[in-house]
């Protein structure tokens, strides 16, 4: 399935909060993060990678979780990706 056919469909039910997400960034006319349509799509798989992010983000660290979100957000920039 390619992330064009993801994009396109309107997220069902079992999306969640992250077909909320999608909805209101589409009415609001605000570009989104393209992962936020991966979550929707398969939730149950996403649940295990947003807890990793979270430990990784908010975790034990000598970087604060201020720090760290400075890192990706520079990252991202980079990487042309939305943050």
């Amino acid at each position: 399935m390619a992330l064009k056919d993801i994009e396109s469909r309107e997220p069902g039910p079992e999306a969640g909060r992250f077909a909320q997400g999608i909805r209101a960034a589409r009415q609001a006319g605000t570009p989104l993060p393209q992962i936020w349509y991966l979550f929707a799509a398969n939730p149950a798989a996403a649940k295990h990678l947003c807890d990793w992010v979270q430990a990784v983000m908010r975790g034990p660290s000598p970087l604060s979780p201020g720090q760290r979100e400075l890192i990706a957000a520079f990252t991202s920039y980079r990487n042309h990706c939305l943050f």
